[in-house]
């Protein structure tokens, strides 16, 4: 008797009423044992090969036909219920793989973390021993792999977007499925005559595409599926059924180059935060004059950290020295130049006799920095003397330098001196004016 899985059970189960019904007494043979007991006669089942229906005596021609006709029905409907359970066993792994990888994809916000456990679920759907998922490197025009089965992800070159050789590149170029058949023998090898191919192994390579509303999709990456189980080619159903999760992984594909982008861009933020309080606190307080002098002092950037500076020096004989300067451009490279100025001109402020010379120190103390950074910087720097009632400065082209009158309130600009710091060395010469605290 053929097996249970076949549907010939349930029809024995119905051979006991058919035999009532025709008087006779009826049993199935598969076509090994059709050979019929004494009289009996043997009628094959329509539509069902090597499957008989024995018929004792008493049943003529008619009646055996009908009922191997009968018989015939009960095993088509049976074949049929059988398939459509397969099909809906199918249907409820893919719907089951594609919930399973969107509650993987819901909960990790890193791709890497996912993309092993995906590929584990895809590659047991589908039926495939190996697999990988290559991901678009756009700086490198790379395709860099990101997990793999039955391999070592270690042991798998990246591989460039224009590799003429390779199948991936070619997918992701093309931004089409390609698969190979090896039980085909007028399949043509997808890859190059030489090197490289695919015969032997039936194979499915997927492109991982990423469309945002409204816009044309984009390829992002690429799934390749290959040695599948029983070595059949990949169904259509397999696909259609990658490329659904494909749309899905390009999705989170893009999702976390956003969440990595938006970290790395608060990340950029917390650290300019820093660096602007860190250069904030090299500017010195003006309670570090005591009360020789009223001092006000402000400084506002034009971003978070940059080149503009003062500083205030107790100087020998009661002296007082401010300096005022700008660094060009902003950013890291201006804050740089800042502090080493900050430093410098502390020291140079100390040993040298006027403020044009303190300059002309602090320029070639600073000389490498500026010529690698291309930059320079504007300087104005006057030694206020309170006893003898002036002002000594030498100004490196600071447009932001004025006296103010204690009388009048009117605003004197005092000129610069010299070049800035950077782009030229001549030195330039003192100039004084006269000054009278406020009393």
């Amino acid at each position: 008797m053929p097996d249970a899985p076949s549907g010939l059970t349930r029809v024995e189960r119905l051979l006991p009423l058919l035999e009532r019904l025709a008087g006779t007494r009826l049993r199935l043979r598969q076509a090994s044992e059709a050979t019929p007991q004494g009289s009996a006669r043997l009628e094959p089942i329509p539509e069902t090969e090597g499957v008989w229906l024995e018929i004792a005596n008493g049943a003529g021609p008619g009646v055996a036909q009908e009922l191997a006709e009968i018989v015939g029905a009960v095993l088509a409907a049976e074949r049929d219920a059988a398939q459509v359970a397969a099909e809906l066993s199918e249907r409820y792994e893919e719907i089951d793989l594609i919930y399973t990888i969107s509650e993987i994809l819901g909960h990790t916000i890193r791709l890497d973390e996912a993309a092993d456990r995906i590929l584990r679920e895809v590659s047991t759907v589908v039926g495939a021993r190996r697999a990988t998922l290559l991901v678009h490197d756009a700086e490198q025009q790379m395709l860099r792999i990101v997990a793999a089965r039955g391999m070592d992800v270690q042991d798998v070159e990246p591989i460039e977007v224009d590799d003429a050789c390779s199948v991936a590149a070619r997918v992701f170029r093309e931004m089409r499925i390609v698969s190979y058949d090896p039980t085909d023998p007028t399949a043509p090898n997808p890859g190059c005559p030489e090197g490289r191919n695919y015969r032997g192994q039936a194979f499915l390579s997927v492109p991982v595409l990423y469309a945002a509303p409204g816009a044309r999709g984009k390829p992002i990456g690429v799934i390749n599926l290959t040695d599948r189980v029983g070595g059949d080619a990949f169904t259509a159903g397999d696909r259609k059924l990658v490329a659904a999760i494909a749309n899905q992984i390009g999705a989170a594909i893009e999702n976390a180059r956003l969440v990595a982008r938006d970290l790395g861009q608060q990340r950029v933020l917390r650290e300019l935060e820093l660096a602007r309080d860190l250069q904030l606190k090299l500017l010195p307080s003006p309670g570090v004059l005591g009360s020789r002098v009223d001092v006000a002092a402000r400084c506002r950037q034009a971003e978070s950290v940059g080149g503009d500076f003062y500083n205030l020096l107790n100087l020998r004989a009661d002296r007082i020295g401010v300096m005022i300067g700008d660094v060009t451009s902003h950013g890291f490279s201006a804050a740089l130049i800042m502090a080493l100025v900050m430093a410098a001109s502390g020291i140079h402020a100390e040993s040298a006799e006027t403020p044009t010379e303190v300059l002309h120190r602090l320029e070639e103390s600073l000389a490498d920095e500026l010529a690698s950074t291309e930059m320079f910087l504007t300087v104005f720097y006057a030694v206020v003397d309170p006893k003898g009632g002036r002002i000594t400065f030498a100004n490196a082209g600071h447009p932001h330098a004025f006296l103010v009158s204690t009388r009048t309130g009117e605003a004197v600009r005092l000129e610069a001196t010299r070049p800035p710091l950077g782009l030229a060395t001549e030195p330039g010469a003192d100039a004084v004016r006269t000054w009278a605290r406020r009393e």
